[in-house]
């Protein structure tokens, strides 16, 4: 760990927020990338960055550089995501094109109208949308793993360290995340048509 990156952890658990932006800042696009991936939706990936980046805040006393700082920081993501993610089973869900309730009446939510876009565009959006909705129907051990290991390309011993178990444990849970995102796209191949996994 640097003396700047030292300097801004003491100068953040001294109570200066700048020094703690500062720390972070060069973490937001990766802590962010990890919550979408994890949460399939931007607003809750910005809010998820956000609550974890507070935690992170509050508990950076208890942080004594015994691990590096971007590690312990993205354990916090991926454990605010998942508490996120174990909240939404108890919670209703509604579809993209639904009706929602408001003062002035009945109104559809509707996506973003992709006709008169480029046709190249528009495959290229559906295949990220097809192959985030084939990460969110794993479980979410084979989500995080998924999403640390082949999408984010963490190493086994940073996984280890993030997820609080053994570099064998991540292996053997790699291993079957494969499986079962292998049999989702082979269940669902008209839609990964051109998709090239290796799994």
């Amino acid at each position: 760990m640097s003396e700047i990156i030292k300097e801004l952890i003491y100068k953040s658990q001294q109570g200066d927020i700048d020094s703690f932006e500062t720390l972070i800042k060069e973490h937001e696009k990766l802590a962010f990338n990890i919550a979408y991936r994890m949460l399939g939706n931007i607003e809750d990936a910005k809010d998820a960055t956000q609550d974890a980046f507070i935690k992170a805040y509050k508990a950076l006393d208890k942080f004594k550089g015994e691990s590096i700082f971007s590690t312990w920081l993205y354990k916090i993501v991926t454990n605010t995501c998942l508490d996120l993610l174990r909240k939404r089973k108890s919670q209703k869900t509604c579809s993209y094109d639904g009706q929602i309730d408001t003062e002035d009446g009945k109104i559809m939510r509707q996506l973003p109208d992709e006709e008169n876009m480029p046709e190249d565009i528009v495959a290229k959006k559906e295949r990220q949308i097809n192959i985030q909705k084939a990460i969110n129907s794993l479980s979410e051990n084979h989500k995080i793993v998924i999403v640390l290991r082949d999408i984010k390309g963490f190493s086994y011993e940073e996984m280890s360290k993030i997820l609080d178990c053994s570099e064998g444990t991540i292996k053997s849970r790699i291993s079957r995340a494969r499986q079962a995102l292998k049999k989702v796209i082979e269940k669902n191949r008209e839609l990964y048509e051109g998709l090239f996994v290796q799994l």
